[in-house]
């Protein structure tokens, strides 16, 4: 459970932008000018609130225990125009991948899928106006500054999917965690009971010319999990990011094709845009089988995708597996 605990990928939050600074009412003295003009300062900028994305994080779990969150007030305005300092923005650190959406009508808002990248998710009021700019020539001393506009105080919600080029589809037990541990460095959790993988696993995929792919090993799907049953819409949620999608049947399957087709339709239920991104189809657990088996297997396979044999305990096919999925995820590209 400890593994499950670590992986949080939707989050609502409180989020409070600063308030910000009063503009100041000041006149100008010193020890020869006792009737000074105006020369009150404008007050700074509240802080915003702003997320910026971060290769270096997977999760969310920083924000499970934090509900609310706020950015600094601005300082106030002085005399001799001095402005008044800006609020410390607050910068709320998200994976790659991470949506944003308004806390209450669940609208889609942005999504940050760049390292680096930073957008602002409430802006922190405006300073007020110091009575500097209030003097007129009916008006030479006015003694009227502005306050500082408040903050804003909104909910977000921060809804992340998981960012890589392979996501791989099945049923519990259809050998995604084997693979992924074969292929790369990733160290999944591996038993044969239904969903060992709780969270995403994500793995660099080494392969030719000092070339790489990130691969993704997402809970596995079970029939009906476009209506939310199982794991249902947190794996479905975090397949739409893959560019391409490997679906994996065990060769022990009692129907190979009618599982893909079981596949196929909760992605479709789900959304069904997933039907067009790149597929291929691996048959694994093949060391059970002999050369004759795997001939008949092959005169009936599922129509309309590119099926690949393999094993990954005994390394077999995986070399053809990784050439065709490379091939799929750079043919747009051609």
């Amino acid at each position: 459970m400890a593994q499950r605990s670590q992986f949080v990928d939707y989050v609502k939050i409180n989020c409070k932008s600063g308030r910000g600074g009063i503009g100041s009412s000041h006149f100008y003295r010193d020890r020869r000018t006792t009737k000074g003009g105006p020369d009150g300062g404008d007050g700074g900028r509240g802080g915003h609130v702003i997320v910026r994305g971060s290769k270096n994080l997977w999760t969310l779990l920083e924000f499970r225990y934090t509900k609310h969150v706020k950015a600094g007030h601005g300082e106030n305005g002085s005399g001799k125009e001095a402005t008044g300092s800006q609020g410390v923005d607050l910068i709320l650190e998200v994976p790659l991948g991470t949506i944003i959406k308004d806390g209450e009508t669940g609208e889609y808002m942005f999504e940050i899928t760049d390292d680096g990248e930073e957008r602002v998710i409430l802006q922190g009021g405006k300073g007020g106006l110091g009575n500097t700019h209030f003097k007129s020539s009916t008006n030479q001393s006015p003694r009227y500054a502005q306050p500082g506009e408040d903050g804003q105080e909104e909910w977000r919600i921060l809804e992340l999917k998981v960012l890589a080029d392979v996501g791989l589809v099945g049923f519990p037990n259809a050998g995604k965690s084997t693979l992924l541990s074969v292929l790369s460095a990733a160290k999944p959790k591996i038993a044969d009971y239904e969903f060992t993988t709780l969270v995403p696993n994500l793995g660099i995929v080494k392969y030719r010319d000092h070339r790489s792919f990130i691969m993704a090993d997402i809970p596995g799907i079970i029939e009906g999990a476009a209506e939310g049953k199982g794991i249902g819409h947190r794996f479905l949620r975090h397949i739409e990011r893959n560019s391409t999608l490997l679906f994996m049947v065990p060769s022990d399957a009692n129907d190979i094709k009618k599982e893909y087709e079981i596949l196929l339709n909760e992605l479709r239920k789900f959304n069904p845009e997933l039907l067009d991104k790149n597929r291929l189809l691996a048959i694994t657990k093949i060391d059970m089988l002999d050369d004759e088996l795997v001939e008949e297997m092959k005169q009936d396979l599922p129509k309309g995708v590119e099926a690949v044999f393999i094993s990954s305990v005994a390394q077999l096919g995986l070399a053809e597996l990784k050439d065709k999925l490379w091939d799929l995820m750079n043919q747009d590209l051609e």
